[in-house]
């Protein structure tokens, strides 16, 4: 009765990774505050750095930047962002996109 047990849990967590848990999306807003609005100001309309407001880059050309930096471009964009993963890169280009 107990190994019918744990082949149970196993069989239900194997479902469940397979199937994949509910998504706990970054927040991107809160990332862009945290990281990006020092620069960008609060709502993208500019600041020190460039508008982000109704840029024309996609969403994948910002989780570049982000991911992998530029060296065309001044610091602090010249490489990845610190201690921002892919995810979280994603939602912030997301918030961006969604900026109007």
């Amino acid at each position: 009765m107990r190994s019918s047990k744990l082949l149970i849990a196993v069989s239900v967590t194997a479902l469940v990774l397979c199937l994949g848990l509910p998504s706990f999306a970054a927040d991107g807003a809160a990332t862009f505050k945290a990281k990006c609005a020092a620069c960008h100001g609060a709502e993208g309309q500019g600041k020190v750095g460039p508008a982000l407001k109704g840029t024309s880059k996609t969403a994948d050309e910002i989780v570049t930047l982000l991911t992998t930096g530029d060296e065309g471009k001044k610091p602090p964009h010249k490489k990845a962002m610190g201690g921002l993963a892919a995810d979280d890169a994603k939602a912030v280009a997301d918030y961006v996109k969604s900026l109007k």
